[in-house]
This record gives C-alpha cells, sequence and structure tokens, in this order.
C-alpha cells in the first residue's frame, strides 16, 4: 500500500501541507515570472541539475466520485527538473513537475524549491511564494467573476421567451 491510501490530503501533516502550497505556487506561476525573480536574487547559489529538465508523459488517474476506485483518465505531458544548490550553507536538493511541455519552468520550480529547503526559506516564502500566491488568486478570482457574468437562469429564459400562447388549434388566442 502506497503512502497516499493510507492518507487523504486533508490528513497531510504541516510540513507536507506547506511543500504541497509552495509547489502548487511555483508550478502555477508563469514562467517569466519566476525567470525575473531569478535574475533578480542576489547571491545566486551555484545550481546542479541533476535530473532534467525535461519534458515526458504521465498516467493522469481519477476517482470515482473523488473518493471511489482509480482508474485511467488519459496521458498529460509533465516537465520534471531535479537541482542541487551549493554554496549557501548546506547543500539543498529541490525537484518540481510542471503540468505541460516547460523544461525551464520546471529548472526554475526546482531551483526555488532548493532555496526553499536551505538558509534562504523564510526569504523566498516573503520575496516568491507570497507574491505569486496573491497574483495567483487575484487572477483566479477574475476568472471566476468572468464566469459568473455568463451563467444564465434557464428558467428565467423559458419564462421570458416562451412565445405567444397558442389555443387547441394552433391559433393565437389573443
Amino acid at each position: 500500500m502506497d503512502r497516499h491510501d493510507e492518507t487523504g490530503p486533508d490528513e497531510a501533516g504541516p510540513d507536507e501541507a506547506a511543500r504541497r502550497r509552495t509547489a502548487r505556487v511555483l508550478a502555477n506561476a508563469a514562467e517569466a515570472d519566476l525567470a525575473a525573480l531569478w535574475q533578480a536574487w542576489p547571491n545566486q547559489p551555484e545550481i546542479e541539475f541533476v535530473r532534467g529538465p525535461e519534458s515526458g508523459l504521465v498516467m493522469a488517474q481519477g476517482r470515482i466520485g473523488g473518493t471511489g476506485d482509480r482508474f485511467n483518465v488519459g496521458e498529460a505531458t509533465v516537465s520534471r527538473a531535479t537541482v542541487v544548490a551549493r554554496g549557501l550553507g548546506a547543500e539543498t536538493v529541490g525537484t518540481a513537475y510542471v503540468l505541460g511541455s516547460h523544461p525551464e519552468h520546471a529548472g526554475l520550480a526546482a531551483i526555488f524549491d532548493a532555496l526553499l529547503a536551505g538558509d534562504a526559506r523564510q526569504r523566498v516564502l516573503d520575496e516568491v511564494i507570497v507574491p505569486l500566491e496573491h497574483a495567483q488568486a487575484q487572477r483566479d478570482a477574475r476568472s471566476r467573476a468572468d464566469a459568473r457574468s455568463t451563467v444564465v437562469d434557464f428558467f428565467t429564459v423559458a419564462r421570458e421567451n416562451s412565445g405567444p400562447d397558442f389555443g387547441v388549434d394552433g391559433e393565437d388566442d389573443e
């Protein structure tokens, strides 16, 4: 039995929940934003790519009803990278997975993940994760508002567009 079968997403410990949060923010960030943040980063550590960045396919799985038996949804393209950061205290390892064929994005996300594992953690949280998370929340709120503006109340539409009332013989009753 793998670890994910034993604990659900709501049962994750605080460290695992924080790691999921930062991984989600880095994966959902725009590659250009990560590149700009990395370019502006002072005292950049030496970065060695251990794996990738590379793109490949993974089998995406779903669960019946969200919690039931697993089934294969189909394949998805994913980019991944693993880096080692050296030169700023202890050597740290960072890994990132990004949906789609974006190897540079995965590489940048892995670099920030490595920094999160070291002495620069608080700085990365304050200067990278929190601002990106805030921008993503605003973007998502705008998307939800745009989607809400297209909602149609079909009961009202049916009532307003019911047309003229016709009698039994098909003639207009008016």
